[in-house]
């Protein structure tokens, strides 16, 4: 199978059922979002701590899972879809990573360890993804668990980026009013 297909050099792509749309159509620009959050989770793992790797990796499954839900408006046994058992899955690992950090008391600047760095990036893409679902789901209609998971996930992966600070015995960057 070739890689290049040909058929997006006028600018359009296709969605799972055929339809076509511009690659900048608002649902393109979600799930481009999810696939470059997923990307920047690739770069964080190889910096983060071992405890942290397997459930990294496991988020970016499940962000292949999201981008295939939206890039599938049309019923499909095919595709897989976010349910809300994995809502539940990120709120358990959010409430299991903070149980092991000091209380955060004020706001932190991004950064610390290369791997929290890292994460602090992939929450900021979390969160426009979060945006573009939002767009999106005005437009049109998509799983709405869909943009609950992207909302966990960002909250995840800030106090994962507290958590990989924390194993690496750096302190947070507190912010400082001016």
């Amino acid at each position: 199978m070739k890689i290049y297909t040909r058929t997006g050099d006028t600018g359009e792509t296709g969605l799972w059922g055929g339809r076509r749309v511009s690659k900048h159509d608002l649902r393109i620009q979600a799930y481009g979002s999810v696939d470059e959050c997923n990307a920047l989770l690739g770069l964080a793992i190889c910096e983060a701590p071992e405890s942290l790797k397997p459930l990294l990796i496991d988020l970016q499954n499940q962000l292949f899972v999201l981008g295939a839900d939206l890039a599938s408006p049309e019923a499909s046994e095919h595709i897989p879809r976010i349910q809300a058992e994995q809502v539940s899955a990120l709120e358990k690992a959010i409430d299991a990573a903070e149980a092991d950090l000091p209380p955060l008391t004020q706001f932190i600047l991004p950064g610390g360890s290369k791997a929290a760095a890292g994460l602090h990036l992939a929450r900021t893409v979390a969160r426009r993804a979060e945006r573009e679902v939002v767009a999106l789901m005005q437009a049109e209609a998509i799983n709405p668990h869909a943009l609950t998971w992207l909302n966990r996930l960002s909250d995840l992966l800030f106090v994962m980026a507290r958590s990989a600070n924390h194993l690496a015995q750096i302190s947070d960057i507190p912010w400082q009013k001016p």
